[in-house]
């Protein structure tokens, strides 16, 4: 047994010494990321910003922004303005109890963000960090889940811009007794037709695209890795589709103005690939205070399968002047 409590790698490639309990409320070391409006304007065009909305897409509009979402790809880019190796970035930090996740075989299941302050238009001036905590490390027998909440913080000011949670699915990496993550109950899908409706037709060129906002993975680029994966070839990036599935829900219902832009989040469902038409259906289901409530699902038309389940949105009403 270690006697630093760490879990031990054995011959055969499990782990001795395992206690995911141990992970709750570990915080990881901080981040330190930065961005320029070059990036904010690579990231509109990657998640399929339109020219009717060219407040994200030139820098001298009056109205320039970034998308909310932006502070997504910021783990990932860090500080880099190149490319870099992503499985050697991904290599993951030691969790208390826990086995390192091996980036291979590990994939983002659900992805959710609440933006607490508006997302500047670069980092210039700041000093940005996204500190991040376990809240949660679970066995599903076969596999193993990780739930992490996340800050983008500017640590000159304190001020918290936004707050991300992350679940990551660990396959063929859990069996080691560890607990059950906690249920919730999926997220209804109204039966009557859509308030709104989004669709986007992605290109080959898509993945190759939103790569260059921080996700290298190869997987997005090389078809022969891609069947070696077990898929049909290179995939889109999950966060593209969420992305694209945010932009499209901004435009349907908000008349893509960011300052009423409060939260947005699903689960990762089937996996895209570059060229597929994806459409996202969007229902409003109530309103609280200033918000108005929205859940969505996204679909590949053609045959029709689902590649974002439990789409949750929070967005300001019109009026507000909050």
């Amino acid at each position: 047994m270690s006697l630093s409590g760490r879990p031990v790698k054995r011959a055969d490639g499990r782990y001795d010494n395992v206690d995911f309990r141990k992970a709750v409320g570990h915080r990881f070391r901080p981040i330190k990321c930065t961005y320029n409006r070059r990036d904010v304007l690579l990231f509109a065009h990657a998640i399929g910003a339109q020219a009717d909305e060219k407040h994200f897409l030139f820098e001298l509009h009056p109205r320039f922004a970034a998308f909310p979402t932006l502070p997504i790809s910021l783990a990932s880019k860090q500080t880099n303005q190149d490319v870099f190796n992503f499985f050697a970035r991904a290599t993951s930090e030691t969790v208390p109890g826990t086995p390192p996740f091996d980036a291979l075989r590990s994939v983002d299941s659900e992805k959710g963000i609440e933006i607490v302050n508006p997302i500047p238009t670069s980092s210039v001036g700041l000093d940005l960090e996204i500190h991040s905590k376990v809240l949660g490390v679970y066995d599903t027998g076969g596999s193993m889940i990780l739930e992490q909440y996340q800050e983008l913080v500017d640590i000159k000011t304190g001020t918290v811009y936004a707050k991300i949670t992350t679940t990551t699915f660990g396959m063929g990496q859990g069996g080691y007794g560890g607990p059950n993550r906690p249920s919730k109950p999926p997220i209804q899908i109204p039966t009557r037709q859509p308030d709104a409706v989004h669709v986007y037709k992605t290109t080959p060129e898509t993945a190759l695209l939103y790569r260059l906002c921080g996700d290298y993975n190869p997987m997005h680029a090389d078809d022969e890795l891609g069947k070696r994966m077990g898929f049909k070839g290179a995939t889109l990036q999950d966060l593209g589709t969420w992305n694209i599935a945010a932009n499209g829900l901004l435009r349907g219902v908000a008349d893509s103005d960011p300052t009423r832009f409060k939260a947005f989040g699903a689960r990762f469902t089937s996996v895209v690939y570059p060229g597929e038409e994806l459409e996202t259906l969007i229902w409003k289901v109530g309103s609280e205070s200033i918000f108005e409530n929205y859940v969505f699902e996204t679909i590949v038309k053609g045959d029709g399968r689902v590649a974002l389940s439990d789409g949750y949105a929070k967005i300001k009403r019109l009026s507000s002047k909050l």
